[in-house]
């Protein structure tokens, strides 16, 4: 069975190929590499180190960790608790980590990206956001024209809340759609009604938000190829500037909320091919750019814009604008990105608090970066880029012939070429559509680390 990717055949035997566990590349080394040995006084050396060499713009990620319900599908690290006094303190101790670090931080550099993610954001009042936000306007020095956005639970906000947070400064939004089908909602216990989500949406662009971003998971219990498609016709009404279709990673070993989650319910494996396939073709129909993995935009999105021009990058936020910019993470279990060092903030609240309460960064763990890394690094995020490697740019940048210094691994893309996810030129490796479907599968290739690494991974598909 093949589909059609603008102007290419793809042959779904080959996905299934290709369908094996592999990082999701967000960073190089990937996040399973961070351990405990890193503490907060090398993260704090880290941060004094990167402001006196790099001088290059920030991104600040916040997490706030809250839900009022689980979803059982949830992967990320959420705290669920139907008393919101447990966020009085969160926000509290937020704000001396933010003053904390920004010490460290010159003044003159940039925030050209915020990102608030969860959890729920909005869990939190709105006198709770803007005191954050004050926090953070104080202590950084915020560029005019800063990406600012924030992700939101649709089951839990109105129009007034809407219109405060444009207001207050966030020009990007995103919410998890996942599935309209009602049976699947009861399945996973989030349960949103289309009237409230076409409400939301127009709500969303009322205000004005400058980029809304919907995601939705296929895989999930009691979805079959005619139900999703029914999904996927009704995103395309509510007409989203960005769509995030991400592959559902059943782990009830890693994440307990999942065990409510009946196992023999699940869409078969052929059956997510087919989804998959359907998804590909009816987006790119309706004029929607596959960006590469798992999203898509409009053409006129930024996200689209910036892979035209190679500036697109990823990280543990995934696909960004705002690549070369070094990433500040804030509150429990937060990454950061630093040129040379990766960091994350204690998983537990009562960790979290007493670091702060003892006047260091609550940082959990980490890894520092070797040249080798950071070389491997910039390959690997240029393929996760979805466009292309320039080998003499690297040859330059890292004084190294590209083609000897990588020799194994240009042995191991000349069988991608074969399948028709890369094509190889002196100069290039240019991944083609096909590829950016698979680019996990193309930048593993560039992994030094994945021969020892023992942990189970979601796969590529």
């Amino acid at each position: 069975m093949v589909f059609q990717l603008p102007g290419v055949k793809f042959d779904l035997e080959l996905i299934k190929k290709y369908d094996t566990p592999t990082p999701r590349y967000t960073s190089y080394p990937p996040a399973t590499e961070l351990t405990e040995s890193f503490n907060h006084e090398d993260f704090r050396n880290a941060i004094a180190t990167t402001t006196n060499q790099y001088q290059t713009p920030l991104s600040l990620y916040f997490h706030i960790p809250f839900c009022q319900s689980a979803c059982y599908y949830c992967g990320c690290n959420i705290i669920v608790s139907g008393n919101k006094n447990i966020a009085i303190p969160y926000v509290e101790y937020l704000g001396r980590e933010i003053q904390q670090t920004a010490k460290l931080i010159s003044s003159e550099r940039p925030v050209v990206q915020i990102h608030w993610g969860g959890g729920t954001p909005n869990y939190l009042t709105q006198e709770q956001i803007k005191k954050i936000w004050q926090n953070i306007a104080n202590n950084f020095n915020i560029h005019p024209n800063a990406e600012i956005s924030i992700e939101v639970n649709p089951r839990y906000i109105d129009r007034d809340y809407l219109f405060f947070l444009r207001e207050l400064g966030f020009n990007r939004i995103s919410f998890g759609l996942q599935d309209f089908d009602p049976k699947v909602q009861v399945a996973i216990n989030r349960i949103q009604p289309d009237e409230m989500l076409f409400n939301v949406m127009g709500w969303m662009r009322e205000a004005e938000f400058k980029s809304i971003n919907v995601d939705l998971i296929y895989g999930l219990p009691h979805q079959n190829l005619k139900s999703f498609q029914r999904t996927i016709q009704k995103t395309i009404e509510l007409d989203p500037d960005r769509i995030a279709v991400f592959n559902f990673a059943y782990i009830p070993w890693v994440k307990a909320v999942q065990k409510n989650i009946d196992e023999d319910a699940l869409t078969p494996p052929q059956e997510k091919l087919e989804i998959l396939q359907m998804t590909i073709e009816e987006l790119t129909r309706n004029k929607y750019l596959f960006i590469g993995m798992d999203h898509f935009a409009k053409p006129e999105d930024e996200l689209a814009t910036a892979q035209n021009e190679g500036s697109l990058q990823r990280n543990f936020q995934g696909y960004t604008t705002h690549g070369q910019a070094e990433l500040l993470g804030f509150g429990v279990t937060s990454v950061s990105m630093l040129h040379q060092v990766y960091a994350q903030n204690h998983k537990q609240l009562k960790d979290y608090y007493q670091a702060i309460d003892a006047g260091i960064l609550p940082t959990y763990k980490g890894y520092k970066l070797d040249a080798e890394d950071i070389l491997r690094r910039d390959v690997v995020m240029g393929i996760m880029s979805g466009t292309r490697v320039d080998k003499q740019e690297i040859e330059q940048k890292y004084l190294i012939n590209f083609n000897q210094h990588f020799a194994r691994e240009m042995r191991e893309l000349q069988l991608l070429e074969a399948d028709g996810l890369v094509k190889l030129s002196n100069q290039f490796i240019t991944i083609t559509e096909i590829g950016r479907l698979l680019v996990r599968n193309i930048a593993v290739i560039f992994d030094a680390h994945k021969l020892t690494r023992e942990r189970k991974l979601s796969r590529a598909i």
